[in-house]
């Protein structure tokens, strides 16, 4: 369907059908279109053309533009008004209780997303409403307990890094989108839109995306093309929303301009995108890949804070560290009393009184039977002294020790 609507209403993802004026008067050689770049439509505007038509079967229409500002304007509201002192939102099963369910949620999702990616590695379309169910089941077990499946999701092996990530980003981006009070349809945006950011890197020659040793710089170019590569795939696709489109093209821009492929400086960042931003980054140093260890939760946080302003918006990174904690899930720290413990659930009352599983002194060097506590709880005398290495340690069952026995069921 034909609209004119007024320049300043063109987004990225509108189908540009013909601009009002001259074709002397507009920077292009054509004017029919999709807007895949900012600079395009800062261009439209500079050259004194009041108006165009979109085509709204070919690419977004005006609403999106509408419900884009919206989510800009609640997320600033939210942020600006300290969403990052608290959350309303109930956590109704504790961690024990829903690891096992999560652990079964993250194998059928993973399932569910070698076969998509896989498919769409052959050329076959995404279909945005079999992606929603996974983003629904994710969320589910968000809601039950946010770190449960956050954590299992970490526990990735190196050959299903791609896959697990894009689980592990979804649950992630569900987790930031209910710190920041987002509705339900957002949220599930938010979800749907942190499972195919990475579907781009199905047009990367496996030998090169699976490589253990360090990149050329040929190969290098090669996988950044995978923002665009996944940004076409997705149009092609069905139900693909706005957001997911537009997170799939700019989770790797940065707020300093450094970031890639168009180089877009804070504000010309979607919300979305810049929650991916941190979302993409968390999961992905976290994680163990064929060239290197991933970095312990808690020493993920205390770098990424380096990086903020930079790599990230300083605020949204604020929110991002309220949803999974100074201290996440699985963090080795050292109490005041000298005893080693690893995070195993968080507190409502503060980012610094997690509940710790400690099982190791410090004092004799020696192996405590494991105790759960609960830092606080009133007239608790312990506090977390220290982050500790776990490479320094080298605990062999500090996974066992927050999440139980057995290994992740994939």
């Amino acid at each position: 369907m034909l609209k004119k609507i007024k320049v300043e209403k063109l987004i990225i993802g509108m189908h540009l059908h013909e601009l009002c004026g001259s074709w002397i008067s507009h920077p292009f050689l054509r004017a029919s279109f999709k807007l895949i770049d900012a600079k395009d439509i800062e261009r439209i505007v500079a050259s004194g053309i009041r108006e165009a038509w979109i085509d709204s079967a070919r690419g977004f229409d005006v609403d999106c533009g509408q419900s884009k500002a919206a989510i800009e304007a609640h997320i600033d509201h939210e942020l600006s008004a300290g969403a990052v002192t608290g959350s309303a939102d109930q956590e109704p099963v504790s961690l024990p209780g829903e690891l096992q369910r999560a652990a079964k949620t993250c194998a059928r999702s993973k399932e569910a997303v070698v076969t998509m990616f896989r498919e769409a590695r052959m050329g076959k379309a995404i279909e945005g409403e079999r992606a929603l169910h996974l983003v629904d089941d994710i969320n589910a077990s968000i809601l039950r307990n946010p770190r449960a499946l956050i954590s299992i999701a970490r526990l990735k092996r190196a050959d299903d890094y791609t896959y697990m990530h894009s689980v592990a980003v979804s649950a992630l981006m569900i987790a930031l989108a209910r710190q920041l009070k987002l509705d339900e349809q957002q949220t599930r945006d938010a979800g749907l839109a942190g499972l195919l950011h990475d579907v781009g890197k199905m047009a990367i020659p496996l030998e090169v995306l699976n490589k253990p040793g360090k990149l050329t710089d040929a190969e290098f170019a090669m996988i950044r093309t995978h923002p665009e590569e996944g940004h076409r795939m997705l149009l092609e696709g069905t139900g693909i929303s706005a957001g997911a489109l537009d997170v799939c093209l700019h989770h790797h821009e940065k707020v300093d301009a450094s970031g890639y492929p168009q180089r877009l400086r804070s504000d010309g960042i979607s919300p979305y995108a810049r929650m991916c931003a941190v979302c993409d980054v968390y999961d992905a140093i976290t994680s163990d890949r064929p060239y290197k260890r991933g970095w312990d939760p808690a020493e993920a946080v205390r770098k990424m804070a380096e990086w903020s302003n930079s790599h990230f918006e300083n605020r949204m990174f604020q929110a991002f560290v309220k949803a999974v904690g100074i201290y996440p899930t699985g963090a080795l720290v050292r109490l005041q009393s000298g005893r080693l413990g690893v995070i195993v659930e968080q507190s409502r009352q503060s980012l610094l009184t997690p509940t710790v599983k400690v099982f190791f002194s410090t004092k004799s060097q020696a192996r405590l039977p494991p105790e759960t506590v609960d830092l606080a709880r009133p007239g608790c005398n312990e506090t977390i002294a220290a982050l500790e290495d776990p490479a320094k340690w080298k605990f062999s069952d500090l996974e066992t020790l927050w999440r139980g026995s057995g290994p992740p069921p994939w």
